[in-house]
């Protein structure tokens, strides 16, 4: 890594420190090539707004070469035909890989995209290598049935892999979306074209890089940064692309049906936007609600799909709530996220930037109390304070609409009917928290509430066992879980023919 000015410690004096950037190419059929027509694009660091890199930039040409390649090496190449055994062997030294090389791939997710280092080499990075270990062994566990055919025949189903997997990633967790993507995809055989989000592309390079030294047969799996309109729309019409898995926006993610429909009628998966409930009852631990809430809304800068933006507290603790709500708010710093004492790094990109303080002003001109917060920091960089409003009616845009930044929505509520019909008051229904000590209240609640993932008394708790999506507005299919796995595999019937069987 290098600084813009250090100490003899190597530590930044007044600088940032920006990793060394190995890989800013294409990677197609096993190589790292420059795109048909030459392009590049830019990433920022978003600390500074200072370019990082330039990148080959993927339009049609280039994804017509990736496809092909990933169409080569499924129908004529090793990856679907050895044995999940040995497929898992193969993921398992690329999770070694990912290991091996944490400090790294922590610090160009962190440049890259505002996270914060120290979670990127305990969290981000690990929970990459867990979920490609966790779907290797998955790989020599594909089954099918034998089923019970009326007449004189047997019958038994396969599961075979769906084929090329058309996987579009966004920018808020670079690492664990491309892991949670391409893992049970390499684990059932398919062959893999994926698109980084053009803000953060610099993570995935170098997992290409490492998928080849860990023996992933070329062509595989190819990276093609690019823009949505460009790259994206390129996979999704793709004549020759049997799957899309998506992670993105609710916006987006209707473009890539029609797209889809449009071309192949390829099978889509969509993990799409979230406005999240968290609902605090008046039994709660008043500090550990406070805790969670913070946690909900500000972890990651509030760049995270299930983020508890809105916070719905009974009456009865409301105004303790509120009070230490503020102040831990104040206390949650905005700053480097290379500095191990910072709590919050900088939203992605200017736009991004902007769009959480139109939505700020949008809470201020609807009526809403502003409590904290609302105001970029730094003098330099994306950050934004922590905010909070109360006085939040369901109709706002702020209760409505994916803000993707750290925007708290404070709401009272008197009674648990009422926090049930005002949680699942939104077009989404990705995920809910809830605080309460009474096993029943948590029990009618997560069993009203329209969400894919529902945390009791927790939040952010992830596992790759735990399948992951959304109701409604937030998509369909799973991700995590044996469940991601039926995404990329076709199941087929066969029946034969027994006419001399001694029973039936």
């Amino acid at each position: 890594m290098a600084t813009n000015g250090c100490n003899g410690n190597g530590k930044a004096a007044g600088a940032v420190v920006v990793p060394e950037i190995k890989f800013t190419k294409l990677f197609i059929n096993g190589e790292f090539v420059d795109a048909v027509s030459g392009k590049k694009f830019e990433t920022r660091d978003p600390r500074t707004g200072d370019v990082l890199a330039h990148i080959a930039e993927a339009g049609q040409a280039d994804v017509d070469l990736a496809v092909k390649a990933a169409r080569e090496a499924f129908e004529h190449g090793k990856w679907p035909r050895m044995s999940g055994y040995e497929r898992g062997r193969i993921m398992g030294k690329l999770a070694d890989l990912v290991e091996q090389n944490t400090e790294e791939l922590a610090a160009l997710d962190g440049a890259d995209a505002g996270k914060l280092l120290l979670l990127g080499k305990i969290i981000d990075i690990p929970a990459a290598a867990q979920m490609l270990r966790y779907y290797a062994g998955a790989a020599d566990k594909i089954h099918g049935e034998v089923l019970r055919v009326s007449g004189k025949y047997q019958g038994y189903t396969l599961k075979e892999p769906i084929g090329v997997v058309g996987v579009i990633i966004p920018w808020n967790f670079p690492t664990m979306m491309f892991f949670l993507k391409i893992s049970p995809a390499l684990a059932a055989g398919c062959t893999i074209v994926v698109k980084p989000a053009e803000q953060t592309p610099l993570s995935a390079l170098f997992y290409a890089h490492l998928a080849k030294l860990a023996g992933i047969p070329d062509g595989v799996i190819n990276v093609v940064p690019g823009f949505g309109p460009t790259a994206g729309a390129a996979i999704t019409s793709h004549m020759d692309v049997d799957s899309v898995a998506f992670t993105g926006s609710t916006e987006v993610g209707r473009l890539i049906m029609e797209s889809a429909a449009r071309s192949n009628l390829k099978t889509v998966s969509l993990e799409l936007g979230g406005k999240s409930p968290l609902i605090i009852f008046d039994d709660a631990d008043v500090d550990m609600a406070v805790n969670l809430s913070r946690l909900a809304i500000f972890f990651n800068k509030g760049e995270i799909c299930v983020a508890g933006s809105r916070v719905y507290v009974q009456e009865g603790i409301y105004d303790k709530f509120v009070k230490k709500a503020v102040e831990a708010a104040q206390n949650w710093k905005v700053g480097d996220p290379f500095d191990v004492t910072t709590n919050m790094g900088p939203q992605v990109d200017k736009d991004q930037f902007e769009k959480v303080l139109k939505y700020i002003e949008h809470g201020k001109s609807e009526g809403a109390t502003l409590l904290t917060g609302g105001k970029p920091t730094g003098d330099k960089g994306y950050y934004i304070e922590p905010t909070i409003f109360a006085d939040v009616k369901e109709d706002m845009k702020i209760a409505q609409e994916e803000i993707f930044g750290p925007v708290m929505s404070l709401m009272k509520f008197k009674t648990v009917d009422e926090a049930i019909e005002r949680a699942n008051c939104t077009r989404y229904g990705l995920a809910a928290g809830i605080v309460t000590k009474s096993l029943d209240v948590a029990n009618r609640v997560s069993r009203s509430v329209r969400a894919g993932t529902v945390w009791v008394n927790c939040y952010f708790a992830f596992d790759p066992d735990a399948p992951f999506g959304g109701y409604k507005m937030s998509g369909f299919g799973r991700d995590q879980g044996m469940a991601a796995m039926d995404k990329y595999l076709q199941v087929k019937s066969v029946i034969t023919a027994l006419p001399d069987s001694p029973w039936y």
